[in-house]
């Protein structure tokens, strides 16, 4: 099977796991030693897999819970789970107990796939679910029929962050999880030729469609680590002999300010870098950009759109620094109060249209429906604007909003002006209760290594650059910033945090 750039994939997964197996060639190496994975060996587990799990009566469309590390057994599990037709719950590791046992309830999963070190934390969140191993479980091939696939039939199944109340599970079709990889393999023009490096986690959307999917649409292969690593990420790349990576703001900002530099051989193969799951400081972008001479491609994608909707266009496109770009496969537009789109320049609520969007929210109709335009639009919860040529810049989140005496301030104004001073590795603003204005400002950064800078020097950059009304009235100093899955970091947490004087 061929990827288009005019159109979406057609058929299931199983068709193109089945097309890449009968094409041959490289799927997915491991630096930290696993032994490779090409794409006939995945096509033959993932079919043994799909048979066990049918011949222990899971009907199509039902939730098998995977609860892995990145890694070689991870891949397998979820591509079984996906071939069989069955829907992959990825549980999130970082989650606390509480969100697990939330998850794995709600989904009404009967088996699941865990890791020997999540083997404890899954049974203390679980109740009555079956822990599945690779072997010897497997059934012989040809011992079952397979249930039939479509593509509109439930894939994937992924529970947001839950930052406010209950997370909600977000369900992804065989078609819609398809495209996710397919528009990042349109706008970062992927072909067999390419291998990707993947630090992400796959129990996130960002690694699991960006990457994984990404591989699978485009016939190119996938390098893939447990975690991220400062020390070792550039000798990583080098061993994966990757031609593009994919990390998040917090990641490129650590890589920054560590003193390991990639070799010459590591520079020459590598295309791009592309960022996601937040917005990047353009200060940062550009650091590292000089230092490394690697084009950073900002991209910008959900869970509910099976990761990317907006990308800058490679070089020698047009990036335009502070924007995640324009949009890929899919419609972005900003949409005023009355759900219209807005004029150029005037912000309004980011919107998205197309084939990766979401089918729904499991069992939760009223947040489906009020996610939606009549029009089908999905409203995404940012704010931003389009400028005359079609790219995005988000300004902030709805619920992000700092409301101080009635003025609306986006946190991510504050982040980019501390992140301005070369020090600062980490920053993130939120709001705090305030009896005179209703909400005020403050900030909490981590610091490099050795760094003397005071809170006096940072507020006095935001005051210059902000004035006084938008600054910080406080900035913390942590060793780190709390973060979810992704890499991004959680500002309702540290508003929720019992942060003292410095």
């Amino acid at each position: 099977m061929k990827l288009r750039s005019d159109s979406p994939p057609e058929g299931t997964l199983r068709d193109w796991i089945d097309a890449r197996a009968e094409r041959g060639g490289d799927g997915f190496v491991f630096p930290e030693g696993e032994s490779d994975l090409d794409w006939s060996e995945l096509r033959d587990i993932s079919r043994r897999i799909a048979m066990t799990l049918t011949e222990r009566g899971v009907a199509r469309g039902d939730s098998i819970a995977i609860m892995m590390p990145n890694g070689r057994a991870a891949l397998e599990c979820l591509f079984g789970v996906l071939y069989g037709g069955f829907r992959a719950t990825m549980i999130n590791l970082a989650a606390g107990s509480d969100s697990i046992s939330y998850a794995l309830e709600h989904c009404e999963a009967r088996f699941a796939f865990v890791g020997p070190e999540q083997a404890e934390m899954f049974r203390n969140a679980a109740k009555d679910l079956a822990i599945l191993t690779l072997k010897p479980d497997l059934a012989p091939v040809g011992s079952v029929d397979l249930h039939e696939v479509l593509p509109e039939s439930h894939a994937l199944l992924m529970y947001t962050s839950g930052t406010t109340g209950r997370p909600k599970g977000v369900v992804h079709t065989q078609s819609s999880l398809l495209a996710g990889g397919w528009t990042t393999a349109v706008a970062h023009q992927l072909s067999p030729a390419d291998r990707g490096f993947c630090v992400l986690p796959i129990c996130h959307i960002n690694g699991l469609c960006v990457t994984v999917m990404g591989a699978l649409v485009s016939g190119g292969t996938l390098a893939m680590v447990p975690r991220f690593s400062t020390s070792r990420f550039w000798a990583q790349v080098a061993e994966a002999r990757a031609s593009w990576i994919s990390v998040v703001p917090t990641i490129i900002s650590h890589l920054l300010h560590s003193n390991i530099t990639p070799d010459s051989a590591v520079r020459a193969r590598l295309r791009f870098g592309r960022s996601a799951s937040s917005a990047l400081a353009p200060d940062v972008q550009r650091a590292f950009e000089e230092r490394f001479g690697l084009p950073i491609i900002e991209t910008m994608g959900l869970t509910e759109t099976a990761a990317q909707i907006l990308s800058n266009p490679l070089p020698p496109g047009l990036r335009k620094i502070g924007s995640p770009g324009i949009a890929f496969g899919n419609e972005a537009a900003i949409l005023a109060p009355d759900l219209e789109k807005a004029p150029h320049g005037e912000e309004g609520e980011l919107a998205v249209r197309g084939p990766n969007v979401m089918r729904e929210y499991l069992k939760n109709p009223e947040a489906t429906a009020d996610s939606f335009t009549p029009d089908g639009w999905l409203r995404t919860g940012d704010l931003g604007r389009q400028d005359e040529d079609g790219y995005i810049f988000v300004t902030g989140r709805l619920k992000e909003l700092i409301i101080k005496g009635g003025e609306n301030i986006a946190p991510r104004e504050i982040d980019e002006a501390l992140y301005s001073h070369p020090d600062v590795v980490e920053a993130a603003a939120f709001a705090r209760p305030c009896p005179s204005y209703g909400e005020r400002v403050e900030a909490a950064v981590s610091l490099g290594a050795g760094s003397a800078v005071t809170e006096e020097e940072l507020l006095a950059i935001c005051r210059e650059r902000l004035g006084t009304y938008k600054s910080p009235d406080r900035i913390h100093f942590l060793p780190e910033l709390p973060k979810g899955p992704s890499g991004k970091i959680q500002r309702l947490r540290l508003q929720e945090a019992n942060l003292g004087r410095n």
